[in-house]
């Protein structure tokens, strides 16, 4: 295991101190980086991270105000439809009990009144509905927006700490729940709100008495209301909580789904997901089962209110202080007014399942960026000459890992770097490319402190062949040309050549035009790590950093790959992390590690004949004793 894997080891430890991995870290295995920002342990607060996520919604303000006001006018066209209607209703029962029948002209003139106000109200809310999905579709894209380039600015450490399966989630399940959330409440939202303010004011216009009947549904209502969504709403976040959890193991069962199978592990990985799925079915079922007792409370409540209105209404009707018309009007205003209470209630699960989400995605807005870049500029042209200034890092600030540490590397040299597992061997290399940040001390480049060089710039001058290999989704082509997209086709392939990769390239049926899945399991690992080393080739940098580099080709490749690599890293300052001595015997200077410190350092004949820890490195791979030349020297 190399030093970058057991700190994403060490990490996913402490996030999950159930995880395999944490018996080896109690036994002391490796290191592990800080865990990342942001807990989805993180109780939601329903009001401020809503008003948060209104705040979003600031671009399109000028496009809301037109909307309310639409919506505003549609529903007084609504409202004031069974004003309208009571007059035929009245007209219909003065016809019926006077002598002179009933005026069939007058009436249609009121169905046709009525008729209009609805169609027109009808459509001017359809056209309402449409804008309001275009402002949350546009306020998604930006969230979208937001959190990619916030990954983009998020160090290193953060993903450390963060199964990419929940991260995944939260970019993906949790940005599309909120965009239907939205969606589907706000059209709903605005016109109901409009509604229970018209209707109430007609209500108070038509008969007083029977609207303040009504109106004392209302406090009961919300606190009906508010009482539920208090205990539904750390349900909703558990509920995406475990979402994420489930999504997490998903992926990772699915990536190493070879692993799985290779050691049998079908049945363990099975009950992890039954009891992911268990969390996640018990957590969403209370949600809504919580969350789903407001509508028929809600619903309860304004049935009393229509038999006050119906018996009330009757006494008055017969005491003829109230005309059967308005009574008519009156209950249907009553069912107007707490229908669209009932819908705001019932719409309460998708308000707080939207909320929920959204305090996941606000999480990762919120974690720390990586420190800021200084204006300073490497010289040109870069010569590589790097210098450890009195180093010092840890992942965990109770856990030193590099303390004090020096060593220059000359322009053109090569350094080597060897010692046993979790040394610290990458962990030195992470903080030339400053994936992390040094805690002490400083590392130049031509005398250039690298903490105010910008990174960009920086990591522009290194290339970096991993011992996990990585592909991207395209063609073979486009993988080695990542570093340079600007690239000759001609480039390309002398690149492709000096690495070997042309050798294999040809006998594919579409050459260099052969498309790569983004995991790359359509070519060998050894192929994959060549395509990488093509890459690094390609970028033609000043300083090259190669970690393991030829671990996954066989041994005539890998002595084909050395000629390639010596001739990389003519003219280039480089670092060369290994684990097979062998490859590295005619590095400049051979950096032996321990425990985060240089314990010996030397060319393979000087450290041979001092007899310490390289030479027991060497020898534990040579069970045979050292060969000729080394007993010779």
């Amino acid at each position: 295991m190399s030093d970058n894997q057991q700190n994403a080891a060490a990490a996913a430890t402490k996030a999950n101190p159930r995880s395999p991995d944490a018996k080896h870290q109690q036994r002391g295995m490796g290191h592990g980086p800080m865990q990342g920002m942001g807990s989805t342990e993180k109780a939601v607060s329903f009001g401020p991270s809503a008003k948060r996520l209104l705040r979003m919604m600031r671009p399109e303000r000028n496009l809301i105000v037109f909307v309310v006001v639409i919506s505003a006018l549609a529903t007084l066209g609504n409202a004031i439809g069974p004003v309208i209607l009571a007059r035929g209703t009245d007209l219909i029962f003065d016809g019926a009990t006077g002598d002179g029948g009933i005026d069939f002209g007058a009436l249609a003139s009121v169905i046709l009144e009525a008729l209009a106000v609805y169609v027109v109200s009808g459509v001017v809310l359809w056209f309402a509905s449409f804008l309001i999905n275009d402002i949350v579709q546009r306020t998604v894209y930006r969230m979208r927006e937001l959190v990619a380039g916030k990954l983009h600015r998020l160090p290193i450490t953060y993903f450390d700490g963060q199964p990419r399966g929940e991260l995944l989630s939260r970019v993906t399940n949790d940005i599309d729940n909120i965009a239907q959330s939205l969606q589907q409440t706000l059209a709903q939202m605005l016109n109901n709100i409009f509604t229970v303010i018209g209707v109430l004011a007609l209500m108070f216009w038509l008969s007083p008495p029977l609207a303040l009947v009504v109106l004392l549904s209302v406090p009961l209502t919300a606190l009906v209301t508010a009482q539920v969504m208090k205990r539904s709403q750390r349900r909703f976040a558990d509920m995406w909580r475990s979402t994420g959890e489930l999504n997490a193991h998903v992926e990772e069962a699915f990536t190493g789904h070879s692993l799985v199978k290779v050691f049998g592990r079908q049945r363990e990985v099975a009950a992890v997901f039954a009891a992911r799925n268990g969390e996640m079915y018990e957590s969403s079922f209370k949600a809504q089962f919580i969350s789903g007792i407001i509508m028929p409370s809600v619903f309860f409540i304004g049935n009393l209110s229509y038999v006050a209105i119906a018996v009330l209404g009757g006494i008055w009707v017969a005491a003829g202080s109230m005309t059967l018309g308005a009574v008519q009007a009156f209950i249907q205003y009553a069912r107007m007014f707490t229908q669209p209470i009932t819908q705001l209630a019932s719409m309460t699960n998708l308000l707080q399942s939207g909320v929920a989400s959204a305090e996941r995605v606000f999480e990762v807005l919120d974690a720390d960026d990586q420190s800021a870049d200084s204006g300073q500029h490497l010289p040109r042209p870069v010569q590589g000459r790097v210098a450890f200034e009195h180093v010092s890092f840890s992942y965990d600030p109770d856990k030193p890992l590099i303390t004090d540490l020096s060593l220059v590397a000359e322009p053109g040299a090569t350094v080597a770097i060897v010692g046993p597992t979790g040394a610290g061997k990458t962990t030195l290399v992470n903080l030339l490319m400053r994936f992390y940040d040094v805690d002490a001390g400083r590392i130049t480049i031509d005398g250039v402190d690298i903490a105010s060089v910008p990174r960009r710039e920086l990591r522009s001058e290194i290339g970096m062949v991993l011992q996990d290999a990585w592909l991207f989704g395209g063609t073979i082509r486009d993988n080695i040309a990542y570093g340079r997209p600007d690239a000759s086709d001609t480039e390309i392939r002398a690149a492709a050549e000096a690495t070997f990769v042309d050798r294999f390239v040809h006998s594919l049926p579409d050459g260099y035009d052969t498309v790569i899945d983004d995991e790359g399991n359509n070519v060998s690992a050894g192929e994959k790590q060549l395509i990488t080393i093509a890459r690094a080739f390609l970028s033609d940098p000043a300083i090259l950093v190669l970690d393991e580099a030829t671990s996954s080709v066989d041994t005539r490749t890998e002595l084909l790959v050395q000629n390639a690599m010596n001739a990389l890293r003519g003219g280039r300052t480089s670092f060369v992390i290994a684990h097979r001595l062998s490859t590295i015997r005619d590095a400049d200077t051979i950096l032996v590690m321990e425990d985060g410190a240089i314990v010996e350092q030397g060319s393979h004949d000087q450290l041979i004949e001092h007899g310490g820890a390289y030479q027991r490195l060497y020898r534990s791979q040579f069970a045979g004793g050292l060969d000729a030349d080394d007993e010779a020297a």
